[in-house]
């Protein structure tokens, strides 16, 4: 990369910072196998006046995702699970389900599977008041939250066994909509493999790739290395500690409920190896961790027609469909940013981001920690500057 280029998104980061937008990131982008850049920026703890680090941990919140995705490929390619399984098969509560239509409820036409987990098409949402499926989803959510600090917190197959007694906002296949599903996804892996869901991704994943500041929790020793929640209030950063999504923000406990969808932490250069490991067909450091065909085939868009047009309401990802817990680029023209065919990742609402480019061998990944940052007019800006000058 030109060292222009490398200035170029530094100056781009520092300004973000100077102007209040975030408290402070850090940014990678590996090609060819080769860390091309690495620029840090900005304040995990401005309050103590701790700058971000390479090791900084973050709070993935939604980029967990595709770690879950990957979770159950593995099982899917050594025979544990099958994509057509009904949930009800892994957890009970998902029996004799119930979708919400006007004037009440009706029962499913079939039922949901782990197929439509993975592509958020299971009539699953998260929390909200918009329909009966929200408000339902919200009062497990707040379920969570009451039991997070008594003696019995809600776990991972509890709140997916509450999570399938609620009513699907449409039938399975039906819509796409974003929700829930990857942390019912984490519960089937559970269930599937015998394991708690955190004890399975180090012993599948975290551990095979090195991942070593990647979990559900913080331990003491590495706390110092956590970066502030921060939300942009009236001009100014100011810390943010809400517990979100039945997750607790501190970090600091192992927590009973393992949040497929939003609960793990990690660093830059772990995830990267994460990425790596996709870009490379599932091969890293000489280990296969998934075989090239289930990376194909986690990395390859999912949805019908019916379903995109769902999708397509998200205006971020015109451009976009959605397959396995990811966004997949499928015609760049419609991008409002510089996009390449078939690059695929996800964000978190939290603000970090990863994208992996097939075809151009690169990944990209920022890392920060902002309230309902997603994918943002930064992140945009940065590939920008990149994707343009390839």
């Amino acid at each position: 990369m030109r060292k222009e280029i490398k200035k170029q998104l530094q100056t781009i980061m520092d300004q973000a910072v100077k102007d209040n937008q975030i408290a402070g990131m850090n940014m990678m982008v590996i090609k060819d196998g080769q860390e091309e850049a690495y620029l840090q920026c900005g304040y995990a703890d401005k309050a103590n006046g701790k700058m971000i680090e390479r090791d900084t941990i973050f709070r993935l919140f939604s980029m967990t995702k595709p770690i879950t995705a990957a979770a159950a490929m593995i099982l899917f390619e050594r025979g544990v699970i099958d994509l057509a399984d009904p949930v009800s098969r892994y957890i009970p509560g998902f029996a004799d389900q119930m979708v919400s239509v006007p004037g009440g409820l009706a029962p499913v036409w079939h039922n949901v599977t782990v197929y439509h987990l993975l592509s958020m098409t299971s009539g699953l949402t998260y929390g909200g008041n918009s329909s009966a499926a929200e408000f339902a989803v919200g009062n497990v959510m707040e379920e969570i939250h009451a039991r997070l600090n008594t003696e019995h917190p809600m776990t991972t197959l509890e709140f997916a066994d509450k999570i399938g007694r609620c009513p699907l906002e449409f039938q399975p296949g039906e819509r796409w909509k974003y929700g829930v599903s990857a942390d019912i996804l984490a519960a089937v892996v559970e269930k599937a493999s015998g394991m708690k869901y955190g004890e399975f991704l180090k012993k599948e994943l975290f551990v095979p790739l090195g991942m070593k500041d990647t979990d559900f929790y913080v331990p003491g020793e590495k706390l110092d290395r956590l970066a502030m929640t921060y939300e942009q209030t009236a001009g100014e950063m100011k810390e943010f500690r809400d517990n979100s999504l039945g997750i607790r923000l501190s970090m600091d406990v192992p927590p009973a409920y393992e949040a497929g969808g939003a609960g793990l932490v990690s660093t830059i250069e772990d995830y990267s190896r994460f990425a790596a490991m996709l870009i490379n067909k599932g091969s890293f450091q000489g280990r296969q961790v998934l075989k090239p065909a289930s990376v194909e085939y986690m990395t390859t868009h999912k949805l019908i027609s019916c379903q995109q047009a769902w999708f397509e309401k998200w205006w971020e990802m015109n451009g976009y469909s959605y397959g396995n817990l990811m966004r997949v680029m499928t015609d760049p023209w419609k991008a409002p940013f510089a996009c390449c065919e078939g690059e695929y990742g996800w964000d978190g609402w939290l603000g970090c981001y990863f994208a992996n480019f097939p075809k151009e061998n690169m990944t990209i990944l920022m890392m920060m920690q902002k309230k309902d940052a997603g994918t943002f007019d930064l992140t945009r800006k940065l590939r920008n500057v990149l994707l343009l000058e390839m």
